[in-house]
């Protein structure tokens, strides 16, 4: 646990590895940065001297009121000077507003383009990943990483790291600037330094350990919010409401917590450095005082006790700054922590397959293939089979049985472990994976439809695709007319994951679909299983059309859809434990025929 709370430069470095991806912009920002300290230090400096030029004189040695009457009217030179100097300081006071304006707007244009470069690559590595990942990491986990994650990492370059640059630099030009103008006055300055610098340490430990856990409960509590939005039907079908409402309370109030603890760890430490500032305040003006009435040739000008307040304050705000700073930072940095950690997954499906132009109007052919999803525990045993080339093979099975797995091993979601798999005489592995998931089409059981127009969902925007030919392949399918019937007809937005369409409907638009990429493999997975018999019937027809001159797999529970299949395998528990013609395989009177009567019963 301790070794958690200590700052890792290791990941800083790797962050700070994004600047060199701008570096312009990151130059400017630290030259403004730079400007801002050195700018916002001359002005104490220079208030000081025209304190000590025009309104204390040697001539009036008593209090500061007396000394300014003394200067009410001053000689025209004397005006003209100060109406210069304060000129000056004005100018330096516009000049670190337009800086600090550009500051901001260099900062927040850094933090966003750097977090728009990790959006891009994040969603490309996730794009590479094996379907094993997302059946094991929550959605709201991926979601967090890729939204609310990296946005606070933007705050790293955007206030953190490069402003706190700024501040040490300023903290360095003030104490320089204390020293030269009194030393002495300079080490009484300094007394509660280390007394804050040991309470920054304890806050930052503090914070991190709270963000930590923040970071947690963000995580928590989006993955239950996204889950029961989706599955908001099964939450009131089954009259959980209330059980569920009282979990999302009890998830709500742990990461109300976790924010408060943070605001405590601030609410504790920045009244603290402000007690510091006001003490070295008025030690400094306790310690002038006792200068001035006490010691004998020692002296302490009028100016020097304005320039050292006035420096006290810009040396206690930079230290409060970055306190925030290091807050901002610490955050970014565990945020930034779970990000890397998705970064750094080796969980992309091989793609070091050269081959780019293959026929795949050859045979596809399964040799004694083995898969497990964990270690040993073999889904798939030895399946032996091959599907020529314009000829269906159909699997059937119970559910669990390993139908959907074959599919899966032929689009290389997932990698068999043992056997081999090839299209004509390349092993799978041997093609490039676009190559080969270009030529596949599947038509699934659980139609996934994007929140956009019937067009875009059907081409995902392919501009090599015309409109023209999706309404070809439209009426080829059979639902034209149901298209034209809706309001836009193929400019219809069909919301979230289709849920304006029906069932048949949404399946009837995946078959137009995989019409248009014309494949040279076609995988029908379940594309009649929970479809009425109207749909079934303008789907089989979609399906005949489909597989027309293509090679096909296909998956079903209704045995009807299958029958003119060239060859049917029977699976069971990872095996082919049957195979044959559907005539064929009748007259065995074994699971297949068990399973046919079961159908039509």
């Amino acid at each position: 646990m301790a070794e958690k709370t200590k700052f890792d430069f290791v990941l800083l470095k790797r962050l700070m590895h994004y600047l060199k991806t701008h570096p312009y912009v990151s130059l400017a920002s630290l030259i403004v940065v730079v400007s801002i300290a050195l700018i916002s230090v001359l002005q104490p400096i220079m208030i000081g001297e025209i304190v000590d030029r025009f309104i204390q004189d040697e001539k009036c040695n008593d209090s500061l009121i007396q000394s300014f009457m003394y200067r009410l009217e001053p000689s025209a030179a004397l005006s003209d000077q100060l109406l210069a100097w304060t000129i000056v300081v004005l100018i330096l006071l516009f000049l670190e507003g337009i800086m600090t304006f550009f500051s901001t707007y260099l900062g927040a244009l850094l933090g966003q383009s750097i977090i728009k470069d990790m959006r891009i690559r994040l969603f490309k590595h996730l794009n590479s990943f094996k379907l094993k990942y997302f059946d094991r990491t929550p959605n709201g986990v991926v979601v967090t990483r890729m939204v609310s994650d990296i946005e606070a990492v933007s705050e790293v370059f955007s206030t953190g790291f490069i402003t706190m640059i700024g501040d040490i630099i300023k903290l360095s030009a003030i104490l320089i600037a204390l020293f030269l103008t009194n030393w002495q006055l300079a080490l009484l300055t300094l007394i509660p330094v280390p007394i804050l610098i040991f309470s920054t340490r304890i806050f930052a430990k503090a914070m991190k350990k709270s963000f930590e856990k923040e970071r947690t409960q963000v995580t928590k509590l989006n993955t239950f919010v996204q889950e029961h939005i989706s599955g908001m039907m099964i939450v009131q079908l089954f009259s959980r409401s209330k059980r569920e409402y009282n979990t999302f309370k009890g998830i709500n109030a742990e990461h109300k917590q976790a924010h408060l603890d943070a605001i405590m760890a601030n609410s504790i430490f920045f009244p603290f450095v402000e007690l510091l500032s006001s003490l070295s305040i008025a030690a400094i003006i306790f310690w002038s005082l006792f200068q001035m009435d006490a010691v004998e040739g020692i002296s302490v000008s009028t100016g020097e006790i304005f320039a050292f307040i006035l420096l006290i304050y810009k040396l206690y705000r930079p230290i409060r700054q970055m306190a925030d700073r290091f807050n901002v930072l610490q955050r970014g940095m565990v945020r930034a922590e779970r990000v890397f950690e998705m970064l750094d997954r080796k969980e992309h499906i091989d793609d070091s397959g050269s081959l780019t132009e293959v026929d795949f109007s050859q045979k596809i052919e399964f040799k004694d293939l083995w898969f497990a999803y964990n270690d040993e525990d073999w889904v798939l045993k030895g399946i032996d089979f091959t599907v020529q080339p314009g000829q269906s093979v159909a699997l059937v099975g119970a559910t669990g049985a390993g139908k959907s797995t074959i599919i899966n091993l032929l689009t290389r979601f997932y990698e068999f472990q043992k056997g081999e798999l090839f299209i004509g005489d390349h092993s799978i592995r041997e093609i490039e994976l676009n190559t080969l998931r270009k030529s596949i089409a599947i038509v699934l059981q659980d139609v996934f439809l994007f929140s956009d127009t019937i067009m875009n969902n059907i081409t995902l925007g392919n501009k090599e695709i015309t409109k023209e030919q999706v309404i070809e392949a439209a009426k080829e399918v059979g639902a034209h007319d149901f298209i034209m019937n809706l309001p836009d007809d193929y400019n219809y937005n069909v919301r979230e994951r289709g849920g304006v369409l029906s069932v048949g409907q949404k399946q009837l638009i995946s078959f137009i679909r995989a019409y248009v990429y014309n494949p040279k493999i076609l995988i029908l997975d379940e594309a009649t299983a929970s479809v009425d018999s109207e749909s079934e019937e303008l789907i089989q027809n979609a399906t005949n059309k489909l597989q027309k001159g293509r090679t096909s797999i296909v998956i079903a529970h209704r045995l009807s859809t299958i029958v003119n299949s060239n060859e049917i395998l029977v699976i069971d528990d990872g095996k082919i434990l049957e195979r044959g013609t559907h005539q064929e395989l009748l007259d065995l009177d074994g699971q297949y025929k068990k399973l046919y009567d079961l159908n039509f019963s």
